[in-house]
């Protein structure tokens, strides 16, 4: 279990290491072109100032996105209130704000920056399949991001796209309408910048997903460990694929947040999803429940 754990975690840093060495590399190709290093600092103080407002204003664009209804007290929803109180007290951490979806897709998600700013939420449809045993699976899950502060790494992941964007842009715009010095017009400028604009974003955005993906991996490994019924919750994700649906309210930019991806599967899906496959989290779910 818990070198399943610190695997997940070596997995993240390694992956978040290759974002950076490309982020260096596209800065030193535009410091190049432009001769002038001024660019990388603004796109990167730009890109740093974007992700800091997306990290303090995610949780409220998921509620307003998914359309999450907040429970007031135990008597709103006693069921799922008593479950994710229990978990906090389990694992020592504040009880947070409780939502839920009425959509009969069944999924769930969790955002908030810190354990302090915490929300979870479950959708109807998990709520009319789950047993008790399994829905304090999937909430386990879910907590396990919270407390894992993913939230906070998904907003350093994002800057650091939102800067692969920029960078990238800006030496497409050099290849086509040149820039200072002697690159106007020089065929090898215009090659290396169309390269870096149909390239580096694409290459960014796999790498986004894959971190995505690794927290995900890293969320069921906290969650079985919470419960210490790793079987339970790799029931509830074999529900998920067999009972899944599209959810009503799609939207790609919270795609990752959901324990199930809520998109419509595409041609692309595996190498695109936000998700790792149900089958190999369950495998892993399973593997783990040997270890106990």
């Amino acid at each position: 279990m818990y070198r399943a754990i610190a695997k997940n975690k070596r997995n993240t840093v390694f992956i978040i290491l290759f974002f950076l060495a490309i982020i260096g590399g596209l800065g030193w190709l535009a410091a190049v072109i432009y001769q002038d290093v001024t660019i990388v600092v603004v796109t990167l103080v730009i890109a740093t100032a974007y992700a800091l407002f997306q990290y303090f204003t995610a949780d409220r664009q998921a509620l307003s996105m998914s359309g999450a209804v907040e429970l007031h007290s135990k008597a709103d929803h006693p069921r799922l209130w008593r479950t994710v109180e229990n978990l906090s007290i389990t694992t020592g951490t504040p009880m947070p704000r409780v939502f839920v979806v009425s959509d009969p897709a069944p999924n769930a998600f969790a955002t908030g920056r810190d354990p302090e700013h915490a929300v979870v939420a479950a959708t109807t449809g998990l709520l009319e399949i789950m047993d008790d045993a399994e829905l304090e699976g999937v909430m386990a899950h879910e907590l396990g991001h919270v407390r894992n502060y993913d939230i906070r790494l998904s907003m350093v992941v994002f800057g650091l796209v939102v800067a692969v964007g920029f960078i990238s842009d800006m030496l497409v715009r050099m290849a086509f309408f040149g820039g200072r010095g002697n690159n106007n017009g020089n065929p090898i400028v215009m090659i290396f910048g169309l390269v870096a604009m149909l390239i580096a974003p694409l290459v960014a955005s796999l790498v986004q997903l894959a971190v995505s993906r690794q927290r995900e991996y890293l969320a069921d490994a906290t969650g079985a460990m919470t419960t210490r019924h790793p079987d339970a919750l790799a029931r509830a994700l074999l529900k998920l694929e067999t009972y899944g649906r599209p959810m009503q309210r799609q939207n790609s930019s919270m795609a990752h947040l959901w324990i199930a991806d809520p998109l419509k599967p595409g041609l692309m899906d595996k190498l695109f999803a936000t998700h790792p496959p149900i089958a190999d989290r369950v495998k892993r779910l399973e593997e783990m429940g040997g270890a106990f």
